[in-house]
């Protein structure tokens, strides 16, 4: 699939991270759904099991803490990994609403590199930075290098820092959420679904 949507890499740290990865997937948002009539769905891939992998499940946590925005798949508590990805990928499959999904996976890179978040079009190879072979997945794709890659990745991502991990998947979730707002806000006839019940109810 060609990239028509300019791929950005920026720090967790960034004042305007937030701001430049919403600013990505709301572009990606409209190209790739301009009349608005496809489900949006994040897909968190990863497993609770070891730290570095979190930041995906991480991610839909928090966005299903909030009690709105888009359709979560993969999260602390049920995580989306190797071994039930291709179930996952088959439900969306058969979908007769053609979700846009956003991945979102964490990867492993040069030490330089640790702390970038990656937000693209097209799909992303989840395990492809711990040798795994899985599907590639999502319209949108978002991921944040967690640690070096190298020797023994899957002990790596184990003694990964969790503090790291926490504050990128803030960052992302955040954006996404602004993201999906800004998608729905000129939309007068869905712009009631973003509110809160306590907000809808003011």
């Amino acid at each position: 699939m060609l990239s028509f949507l300019p791929r950005i890499r920026v720090a967790y740290d960034d004042p305007a991270a937030v701001a430049k990865m919403a600013g990505a997937l709301a572009a990606g948002f409209r190209r790739l759904d301009p009349e608005g009539s496809r489900e949006v769905i994040v897909l968190g891939i990863g497993t609770d099991r070891s730290t570095g992998d979190s930041l995906g499940p991480l991610v839909g946590s928090k966005l299903a803490e909030r009690g709105r925005g888009p359709r979560v798949l993969g999260t602390l508590d049920n995580p989306v990994h190797a071994t039930n990805l291709l179930d996952h990928l088959r439900t969306l499959g058969n979908s007769s609403s053609r979700p846009l999904v956003v991945a979102v996976d964490a990867s492993l890179g040069q030490r330089d590199s640790i702390g970038l978040i990656t937000v693209a079009e097209g799909p992303l190879r989840p395990g492809a930075g711990v040798h795994k072979e899985l599907p590639s997945v999502g319209d949108l794709h978002g991921t944040g290098v967690v640690n070096v890659a190298g020797y023994m990745d899957y002990m790596v991502l184990q003694n990964t820092r969790l503090s790291l991990v926490m504050r990128m998947a803030e960052r992302i979730a955040a954006a996404v959420l602004v993201a999906w707002e800004t998608y729905y806000a000129a939309r007068p006839e869905v712009a009631p679904a973003l509110l809160s019940p306590q907000e809808a109810s003011c």
